[in-house]
Order: C-alpha cells, then structure tokens, then sequence
C-alpha cells in the first residue's frame, strides 16, 4: 500500500475529519484562513481525499486510507415491506400515466397535413401533383411529410401503387 504525501496541514484537517461521525471536513487550524483553505481543500480534492462541495466536504475512502485508517462500514438497511409495497405501486401508477400521456400525436382537422391525409384516405388515393396542387407544396415537400410527418410520428403506412401510363398513386394503409 502506497501513502499518499500529505502536507502537515492536509494531515490535521483530514485526522479530525476521520474523528467526526459523518466524516465531515469542520475544522481548520486557526492560521488557514480564506485562500489557504481553498488550497488545502483543492489539493484534498484534486487527490481525490475528500469530496463534496462548495459548502460542505467529506473525508473520501482515499482520504481514510491515506492515514492508514480503514473507512466505517456503511449501515445496513432492511427495507420496511409497507415503505416497499407503496413504492411499487406508485411507480406503476406512474408506468400507467406515462402510458396513457404518450397517445398519438394528433393533427388539426383545418391543417394541411390534415388535407393530405384525407386525400390519401379517399378510396382513389392521390397522387404527387394532386397533393402538391392542393397544398401548395413541391413534390419533394411531399415526398419528406411522407417520410417524417405520416410514417414517423404519426406511425401512418402509406402505400403506393403505379400502373401503367400514370403516376404513381398513394393511399393511408
């Protein structure tokens, strides 16, 4: 086991830490004030001795091994079964909320997304042209809401067929 080198004050601030219940960095010498606690607490923390905070800092297992010392055993917890039967149940209450929360995403009915998906419902389907015409769109614009928009996240099968001497026609699946 190596010793990590500990200047003279490092020593005592981390001896008294070890004698504190909760392993808290309390006390300084009275001479280390302001910026020369700062660097005792930098090099304790840059050493990994302690760690913790702007306003509160523990001695590290590093830092109880440093001083040959062996760390306190951590209490042991037996969990209480009523403590852990309301806590399954409110994390299944929370399963079902985020359930019922993630539906799918709607549209406007006045949108223009909303228009091309009633004209994709029609029995006849639509075509590229007869979208771009109602819309405004280029075809590229369309092709892309199919991809992103209706297959994506509204999780819509689009389908296509083209026949012979016309264009391609798609329809909602």
């Amino acid at each position: 086991m190596t010793r990590t080198a500990l200047t003279d004050t490092q020593r005592l601030v981390l001896e008294h830490a070890v004698e504190q219940p909760d392993g808290r960095l309390a006390w300084f010498p009275d001479n280390v004030k302001g910026g020369a606690r700062n660097k005792v607490i930098d090099g304790l923390c840059n050493k990994a001795l302690i760690t913790g905070s702007d306003a509160d800092w523990f001695i590290s297992p590093g830092g109880y091994d440093a001083l040959g010392r062996t760390p306190p055993a951590l209490p042991s917890t037996h969990p209480d079964p009523e403590v852990e039967a309301a806590l399954v149940a409110t994390e299944a209450q929370w399963v079902a909320e985020k359930q019922a929360t993630t539906a799918k995403p709607r549209t406007r009915e006045n949108s223009k997304q909303a228009a091309v998906i009633a004209l994709l419902k029609r029995p006849e389907g639509a075509t590229i042209a007869q979208i771009c015409a109602s819309t405004g769109w280029q075809s590229h614009t369309v092709r892309g809401t199919f991809a992103g928009a209706f297959k994506k996240k509204l999780g819509l099968t689009i389908t296509s067929e083209k026949q012979d001497g016309s264009d391609r026609v798609y329809r909602v699946g």
